[in-house]
């Protein structure tokens, strides 16, 4: 006789593992269904966590080699060790993975290995043996979005796991997608040597975030040798002996062009990832774009059955899906889980960085919201200068009437670390003036945020 449990959660993943974790903690008895040979599903194993380790890493090299003369510290003779790089990526991988595992067994989660099907209402199977549980939690993520006519090979053609361990720096690379995930990559990639062209559909990079940032994101990345084709589309990808031969065109239509290259990263986005979990059969109901329809509480169509993360709407991030994780197991241990999604922080990690928490200034107009603006550079920063770090700005947009705040837009160093003050206030629902009128240490970065928030009101003191 198997095993009865109070939850089974389908998937390790960022939403899947804290999903876990607080269900345990709230005491109802917790399983956990991962297929991958370790926790912590695509973030920690072949996204967030290696991709964030090779960033960080490459930016120590191109410092190096380029920037600390900048600070009077003489350097030369500075190589790159791919394989000490490489470990370096697999050793942070291995003690996140690991962390994961041990909170299971601190916790007294159950992990059943193997693949997880729905196969009755209540019931979920792995290998052969059938488990009941009173819940199911659907948190099995994404996989990269596929593009007809370029087919990964895993070597000159890849997708963003296999950007993450090329066997040697090509010289050159085309990366597809304008988004997040290629203009890390390709960071990544560009500062060990390669040459990156970036084919982009739409007539500007990360689409989603403000259009003043994106622009300004553009002409740094240009400036540090990055080429964009923007307006453009990819409609065939053929192997040679030497690479790559991309054949493109305008995306409103026009002549074609070939493009070569030694590698192509493909990174158009991601898709929930449903395959094989017999959602059919059960009767879930997925919406047009392949996502697990839910109700506001994270139900699907069947009771008992709940989703999270990659494979329900909303964006795609990892805190996005611990945050519902943490939300439905409250949920489901009678309490008032809930998420406010107005504040959730996005954050590209390329450098600079790029961080964005609310509307954008394209959507409020798009709303009709009448709102105020005020912006500071980090050229007027002082810790910005000290770090020789002073491309980028902050952008606060309020509330034309209340102040309240609505959107906080970042473009500089450490943006990802700033956004968190920014996404707090929206938390608690702060005005431009409460931000303003908060003592920021001297020196910071964080004081261009208070100057930001001062220039809302047309009186930032340091510019």
């Amino acid at each position: 006789m198997s095993e009865t449990y109070d939850v089974i959660v389908i998937g390790s993943g960022p939403g899947g593992y804290v999903c876990a974790i607080r269900c345990a903690q709230l005491g109802l008895k917790t399983a956990c269904v991962e297929k991958r040979e370790t926790l912590g599903g695509t973030c920690l194993n072949v996204g967030c966590i290696p991709s964030k380790a090779m960033l960080q890493a490459s930016e120590k090299f191109e410092e190096a080699e380029h920037a600390l003369g900048g600070f009077g510290v003489k350097v030369s003779g500075v190589e790159l060790d791919l394989k000490g790089f490489m470990k370096h990526k697999d050793d942070v991988v291995a003690s996140n993975v690991k962390g994961v595992e041990f909170l299971f067994k601190k916790n007294k989660i159950d992990w059943l290995k193997g693949a997880g099907k729905i196969t009755a209402k209540g019931e979920v199977t792995v290998g052969d043996t059938a488990y009941k549980t009173k819940n199911i939690v659907i948190a099995t993520g994404s996989d990269s979005m596929p593009l007809k006519g370029v087919e990964l090979d895993g070597k000159k053609i890849v997708d963003s796991t296999g950007a993450l361990s090329l066997a040697k720096v090509p010289e050159t690379m085309v990366v597809i997608g304008g988004g997040y995930i290629g203009l890390e990559m390709g960071s990544v990639w560009q500062r060990l040597g390669t040459k990156v062209t970036v084919v982009e559909f739409l007539d500007r990079i990360v689409p989603g975030m403000d259009g003043e940032v994106s622009k300004m994101m553009q002409r740094v990345l240009s400036k540090q040798g990055m080429d964009f084709r923007l307006k453009t589309k990819v409609t065939a990808a053929k192997k040679t002996r030497k690479g790559v031969s991309l054949t493109v065109e305008p995306a409103a239509g026009g002549d074609g062009e070939t493009l070569e290259t030694d590698v192509v990263l493909l990174a158009i986005g991601r898709r929930p990832f449903t395959e094989g979990l017999g959602l059919e059969d059960v009767g879930v109901r997925l919406d047009d774009r392949g996502r697990v329809e839910i109700d506001d509480h994270y139900a699907t169509s069947v009771e008992g059955i709940y989703a999270i993360g990659d494979v329900v709407k909303g964006a795609m991030l990892a805190h996005k899906a611990e945050e519902e994780g943490v939300a439905l197991a409250e949920l489901l241990a009678g309490q008032s889980g809930h998420v406010n999604y107005g504040a959730i922080p996005g954050v590209v990690y390329t450098f600079p960085e790029v961080a964005s928490v609310g509307r954008t200034e394209e959507q409020l107009k798009e709303d009709g919201v009448a709102y105020k603006s005020g912006k500071f550079p980090f050229s007027a920063n002082g810790r910005a200068r000290a770090m020789n770090q002073t491309d980028g700005f902050v952008k606060v947009l309020s509330d034309k009437e209340t102040d309240r705040v609505l959107g906080v837009h970042i473009i500089g160093p450490d943006a990802g670390h700033l956004i968190a003050e920014c996404a707090m206030a929206m938390e608690f629902g702060a005005s431009a003036e409460d931000i303003a009128r908060t003592c920021h240490a001297h020196p910071t970065l964080s004081e261009a945020v208070k100057e930001a928030a001062l220039a809302v009101d047309g009186r930032a003191l340091h510019m």
